[in-house]
């Protein structure tokens, strides 16, 4: 069966038309309009075989996983399972259980104490970005910054514990600079790692000395979609929040003020305007800080914006 597929590799040279198509069988590659030859004896890099739907391609691949820095040497290893079942699916018998568990104690001694805590701190990174509901570009950012961390020595001396949540802050706010849905707070970290806030922001220092990252900076814009999302507040909502936020940055009153109390501040006056009135213990809730912050930035805000809110 002859298959002729659309590229976009570049136009004809005869007639200028950008209609290429890939003759599978001939291995060419042919112009649509007037059938100019532009290529011949392609080599076909894909495999021999085909399948129409995943289930096929799942039984026919005989690759491995892709390469992914999540794992400690990155997907290459053979790891013995856990689990006491044959590459068929049956059980092991009794007699070899013995055998194997004895093997896997010996794979486990062969690896280094210094694997062991890169190991260790890759699977913290891993399994906080599921809690925390980051893509895995995200843990991939977060488990290169602490491989730089771990190849530098600065692991040396610390918690792998610090160093895992830091870089997962580090790479949330290096990834949620272009996407704000990706920003996490110290606070959210911290919750779901148990690692203090005082030493993540302690260790996300320590990164950014020394491996010279750049802090991206924080506007409370990257939170809003988020904790509007939470407390279900539709789109002219939204836009107030935006405008009021953009009015209080004009008039120099974000300065020294955390982004998360901001965003939190402007989505209450922002649904009180609206009539979709959101108490300060739901925002609060949402946004992850107290009321008395959200009550504090809100009124800075209408005295300095001229709102008339009743709290």
């Amino acid at each position: 069966m002859v298959s002729l597929q659309k590229e976009n590799r570049e136009k004809c040279p005869e007639c200028g038309s950008m209609n290429i198509l890939y003759h599978s069988e001939a291995g060419e590659y042919i112009c649509g309009n007037c059938g100019l030859v532009l290529y011949e004896d392609v080599i076909n890099r894909g495999p021999e075989w085909r399948s129409f739907n995943e289930q096929k391609t799942a039984r026919r691949v005989r690759v491995g996983a892709p390469l992914t820095y999540l794992i400690h040497d990155q997907g290459l290893s053979t790891q013995i399972d856990a689990r006491n079942y044959d590459a068929y699916g049956k059980p092991i018998s009794y007699e070899r259980k013995a055998d194997i568990e004895r093997i896997r104690k010996l794979q486990k001694r062969t690896m280094e104490s210094k694997e062991k805590s890169l190991a260790l701190g890759l699977s913290n990174i891993s399994m906080w970005c599921n809690h925390l509901g980051l893509p895995e570009h995200v843990a991939e950012t977060a488990s290169l910054i602490y491989r730089k961390v771990w190849d530098q020595g600065l692991s040396r001396g610390r918690k792998i514990n610090q160093l895992s949540a830091a870089s997962v802050y580090l790479a949330s706010r290096q990834c949620g600079s272009t996407n704000h849905e990706l920003l996490r707070t110290l606070k959210e970290i911290e919750n779901v790692s148990g690692v203090p806030r005082v030493k993540i922001g302690k260790g996300y220092r320590l990164l950014l000395k020394n491996l010279g990252y750049l802090s991206p900076k924080q506007k409370p814009e990257g939170y809003v979609s988020r904790i509007l999302k939470l407390l279900g507040i539709t789109g002219q909502t939204e836009k107030i929040v935006y405008e009021t936020l953009k009015a209080a940055r004009e008039a120099k009153l974000t300065a020294g003020k955390g982004p998360v109390g901001r965003a939190a501040a402007a989505c209450y006056i922002a649904s009180t305007l609206t009539g979709e009135r959101k108490t300060q213990q739901e925002i609060a809730r949402a946004a992850n800080i107290t009321e008395v912050t959200i009550r504090n930035r809100a009124k800075d805000l209408m005295k300095e914006l001229m709102f008339e809110v009743y709290l």
